[in-house]
C-alpha cells in the first residue's frame, strides 16, 4: 500500500491525481499577462503539476520581481508566452533565475526590518 493510499489521498477508482489545489481560472492568466506588460524583460518559468498543486508558472522580471499563477498546463503559457513574445522555460531543466532568489531575499529583509 503506498502512503497516499494510507492516507485516504487517492481512490482506487479515480482517474488522475487527488487535488487539494482549485484549477486554474482566467484572472490567474490575466495576473500573468498584467505583470508581463508592466515590467521588463519578464521570463516564464513552468513548474509542474504535482500531487498537491497544478500546473503553474512564475514570471520573473528582469530585477528579478516574480508571481507565481496557476496556468492549466504547460501548453497554455507557452501560448500566452509566445503571444507576448517571451521566453517560457520549464524549471526542472534550467531551475529558477538568482535574480529572482536575489529579489526574495531583499524584500524578505525588507519586510522583517519593518516589523
Amino acid at each position: 500500500m503506498g502512503w497516499r493510499d494510507r492516507f485516504g489521498l487517492r481512490k482506487a477508482n479515480r482517474k488522475g491525481k487527488a487535488r487539494f489545489d482549485r484549477a486554474s481560472e482566467d484572472s490567474d492568466i490575466k495576473a500573468l499577462i498584467e505583470f508581463s506588460k508592466s515590467r521588463v524583460g519578464v521570463e516564464f518559468f513552468v513548474e509542474p503539476e504535482t500531487f498537491a498543486t497544478r500546473t503553474t508558472a512564475v514570471a520573473v522580471a528582469t530585477d528579478g520581481e516574480w508571481i507565481r499563477r496557476r496556468c492549466g498546463s504547460p501548453e497554455v503559457i507557452r501560448k500566452v508566452a509566445r503571444d507576448l513574445a517571451a521566453p517560457a522555460y520549464d524549471v526542472q531543466i534550467v531551475g529558477y533565475p538568482q535574480r529572482m532568489r536575489d529579489w526574495s531575499a531583499r524584500n524578505k529583509r525588507g519586510l522583517s526590518m519593518d516589523e
